[in-house]
Order: C-alpha cells, then sequence, then structure tokens
C-alpha cells in the first residue's frame, strides 16, 4: 500500500552544530559524550541524546519505514523544536531558518518523492517571517510552514503583527503545520517524570494555539488559510459543543465549532475511537494519515486505523489523496521509485 505520513520528525544534526556557536539563550553545548544540552533559558536546559532517532540520520529513519512492508513517503515536520526560531534575535532567527529549510531542500533532492520538507518560520519579526516562507516556498521548493504553539514564551501567536504573515501564507496555498513546543504552560505542568507534561500540556497547547487563531477573528480575516492541527487537534473535537457555547463573547460571525472543521489535522492519537472520532468530526477529507515517528511507532498507527471501518476510497483519502492536496505534492511515488532503483542497483552488482 503507498501511504505519505504527515508527521513525522527529522532534525539534521547541523543545527545542533550552528546553535553551538550561540551565545546567551538558547544555545546548545556538547557535553563531550557525543550529545548536547540544549539551554533553553537560564535554568532551563535539555539533554538531547546523541542516539535519539530523531537526529539519527535520514536513511536510517527510511529504512525503518521501509521494514513497515507499504511504500511509505513522508512530510517533515519540526516539531517541538520549531520554538527554537523565534526565541532568538530576528536575525540570528532568520538565520537559523535558513539553514533548517536549505536542510530540507537538499533532502528532498536526495530522496525526490521519497521526503517533503516544510520550513521552519522565526515568528519575532513579521516582515522576516514573510521574507523567510517566501523564499522557502518560491526558491526552496518546500511544502509548507512550521508554526510553534508560542512565539517563544510568548503564547500570542494570534498576535494582530502578524496577520500580514498568516495572509501571505493563504496567499502561498500552503498549510502552517501547528505543533505545539513546550515553551508555555510549564508552571502548571511540573513533575512526575514529565508524564503530566507530554500527556496533557501537548493537548493544551495545539488547542489554546488554534483557539486564538479562531477567537481573534484571523479564521474569519483569512478564510483560505490552511492550518494543520497536529495530535487529532487536541481537545477541539471532544469540547466543540462546549466552545460554540462559551465563544460568542468574541462576536464571531459563525460558530466557532465552523473554524475548528476548517482546519485540517492528523491521526496521532494512540487511541483508535480518538482517531475514528476526528475523522468523523472534520471529515474524511480533512484528515489525513500521520505518525508522529519517531515519537510514536507507526506500526501501532496504522493497527489502529485497520481497526475503523473505512471504505478503499477513504482509505485511499486518508493514506495518500488528502495529504497530497492539501501540502500540493505533486504525483510522484518516491519510496517505489528507490526501489526501483535499489533493484537496478542489485541487479547490477549480480
Amino acid at each position: 500500500m503507498h501511504i505519505i505520513d504527515s508527521h513525522f520528525h527529522w532534525r539534521p544534526r547541523s543545527l545542533l552544530e550552528w546553535a553551538c556557536k550561540s551565545k546567551g539563550y538558547p544555545r546548545a553545548e556538547r557535553d563531550g559524550k557525543g550529545g548536547y544540552v540544549w539551554m533553553i533559558r537560564e535554568g532551563y536546559s535539555v539533554k538531547i541524546r546523541p542516539d535519539h532517532p530523531a537526529w539519527a540520520p535520514l536513511e536510517a529513519q527510511l529504512a525503518d519505514m521501509d521494514a513497515l512492508g507499504h511504500e511509505i513517503d513522508v512530510v517533515c515536520t519540526i516539531g517541538p523544536l520549531s520554538v527554537y526560531f523565534s526565541e532568538l534575535a530576528p536575525e540570528a532567527g532568520r538565520d537559523a531558518a535558513m539553514l533548517w529549510n536549505e536542510e530540507m531542500a537538499a533532502a528532498q533532492k536526495r530522496f525526490p518523492g521519497r521526503f517533503w520538507g516544510t520550513a521552519a518560520i522565526p515568528l519575532k519579526d513579521t516582515k522576516i517571517a514573510i521574507e523567510v516562507l517566501e523564499h522557502a516556498i518560491e526558491k526552496l521548493g518546500l511544502y509548507g510552514g512550521n508554526l510553534p504553539g508560542s512565539v517563544g514564551i510568548d503564547p500570542r501567536i494570534d498576535h494582530e503583527r502578524l496577520w500580514p504573515f498568516y495572509k501571505r501564507a493563504e496567499e502561498l496555498g500552503v498549510p502552517l503545520f501547528l505543533h505545539p513546543t513546550d515553551a508555555v504552560f510549564a508552571d502548571i505542568l511540573e513533575g512526575y517524570n514529565d508524564t503530566l507534561h507530554f500527556s496533557l500540556g501537548r493537548v493544551i497547547e495545539v488547542s489554546v494555539g488554534a483557539t486564538r487563531l479562531i477567537l481573534s477573528g484571523l479564521m474569519e480575516h483569512c478564510p483560505n488559510l490552511k492550518i494543520m492541527l497536529s495530535h487529532t487537534g487536541g481537545a477541539l473535537p471532544y469540547q466543540s459543543g462546549r466552545m460554540d457555547k462559551n465563544t460568542k463573547a468574541a462576536k464571531l460571525p459563525r460558530p466557532a465549532s465552523e473554524y475548528i472543521k476548517r482546519m485540517y489535522t492528523d491521526t496521532v492519537s494512540p487511541h483508535m475511537a480518538g482517531i475514528k472520532f476526528a475523522i468523523e468530526y472534520y471529515g474524511i477529507d480533512n484528515v489525513m494519515y500521520g505518525s508522529d515517528y519517531p515519537c510514536w511507532e507507526p506500526a501501532e498507527a496504522l493497527r489502529l486505523i485497520e481497526q475503523i471501518d473505512l471504505s478503499e476510497e477513504d482509505k485511499q483519502k486518508l493514506f495518500v489523496g488528502n495529504v497530497r492536496r492539501i501540502f500540493g505534492l505533486p504525483h510522484m511515488n518516491g519510496s517505489a521509485h528507490m526501489r526501483e532503483l535499489k533493484s537496478v542497483g542489485s541487479a547490477a552488482a549480480e
């Protein structure tokens, strides 16, 4: 079966090396053991293991996909690290984002049709954000942008100054992938070996970020803006009625649920009933298969979807058609192409 994974993480180590040259915060430091320490702000750092699969060579990650027995192509997104580019000073954020985007473009050329890259966007300066987005899409040929749940520790991703950036993304027709970044809500999510944070914190952040885009009027102002929500949209589908009941004070011209259902989402939920409800809520045309690799097992993601009674037409939409349409991917089966190249190479060796 041909599958395009819409939620896949690969991080080029060149970004860590670049971050090691930075002064102040945020920055990275080598730990002397082949790994790094991510110095986010004073008194707050995160260890980055050298063997963490997100930083593994891309060839190794794609080999993991091959081992599933399907023809799997991937859309690469940044995940929590996307906040980093907005924590830096504007010019440094631009330079770091350009580095990331060029790495994505290079990977696209190395694995044509198998790997699709999305852009890092620094949001601290709106003009720079627009310039970086335009360069990534129009010059480098990337297929979307990554939207952090906050601008550094500022939760206002709906700030009025950013509206021209969203308008430009709408004009370019590219999706913005909204993913939690762990920079906010830390004060209420401490402890339990990060269990509370990973279980609920990221759900809260993506839900709040998306709701800000709605309540601010931005989704009304940009009716064709493509916002892709990670993790089946957090809590939004399940609290839709409550949203409609309590958001009348924002004086939106439509119920909040109408804007939620205009967004897109993935199937990243370790819960079959949750995936099923997301498909029912957003509609089959607005949901894309995603595994959150390497943070979740693709085999388990596929197993849960197989438990849902979907027609072959709906499976085709979920696994291939929707992501191709929403991200504007050309009709290429990169994994099949790579297998053909391997086959030809093996035959020549014999």
